[in-house]
């Protein structure tokens, strides 16, 4: 078998190496995916009554204490925002 060849049969390996790594990484993104939709759709019927499990109670509890958390700190952005001066209609004066 030349140099060639040899240099060949490497790159076809390495490429089905690659390959596999490109899967294995779409597998797991895709079962991350899975995971949190299971999560989402477990807080929302947990929410709702129709389910209930002594183990989720302090994930629901976290969940919902970051929700409020996260709207409080919107509704505060958006009263900072208005509490500030508007703006001016004047173009930004020119440097001397």
């Amino acid at each position: 078998m030349g140099f060639l060849d040899k240099a060949k049969a490497a790159a076809e390996q390495a490429a089905a190496k690659a390959k596999e790594g490109v899967q294995e990484v779409q597998t797991k993104r895709e079962l991350f995916q899975a995971y949190q939709e299971l999560g989402k759709k477990t807080y929302e019927l947990s929410e709702s009554g129709e389910v209930s499990h002594s183990v989720l109670t302090p994930l629901i509890e976290k969940i919902s204490a970051l929700k409020a958390q996260e709207e409080g700190e919107l509704a505060g952005v958006g009263a900072s925002a208005s509490e500030e001066a508007p703006p001016s209609n004047q173009p930004p004066a020119m440097p001397s």
